[in-house]
């Protein structure tokens, strides 16, 4: 598999979909950060680290759904960069989400951040996604 952001994106989608309260996902120290970062929006309801036989690991997702209408949190996860076709922002031309509704997942120098932090840091990266 070449780009794991993407299978990342699509296995959470999938879940959603379904309905499913929990989604595992392979571990990798970028998901690892965008995992954290959907945590902290409050996209998600908790993450939990786990060290499988292998290296690699899993992360556990459980999804946030309204309590009544069971509308999920996350409305539509897009991958905005891939290996084939990578989209880069300067710090002044970071794209807003829904008008600012949404966020923006940046991978910059100083580390894996938000677009609205990647501003307040005037940095610029990768853009790895859009979250609403």
């Amino acid at each position: 598999m070449t780009d794991t952001i993407s299978d990342y994106l699509t296995r959470v989608r999938n879940a959603i979909k379904a309905n499913h309260r929990i989604v595992e996902v392979p571990a990798s120290n970028l998901k690892k950060e965008i995992t954290k970062i959907l945590f902290e929006k409050g996209y998600i309801l908790n993450y939990k680290f786990e060290e499988t036989d292998n290296k690699q690991g899993v992360i556990k997702i459980a999804l946030k759904y309204h309590p009544v209408t069971k509308v999920s949190a996350i409305r539509s996860l897009d991958r905005v960069s891939s290996p084939g076709l990578r989209k880069y922002a300067g710090a002044t031309s970071i794209p807003r989400v829904l008008n600012g509704l949404g966020i923006a997942i940046v991978s910059t120098s100083k580390g894996v951040i938000t677009d609205k932090e990647a501003k307040k840091l005037n940095v610029g990266g990768e853009v790895l996604c859009y979250i609403s």
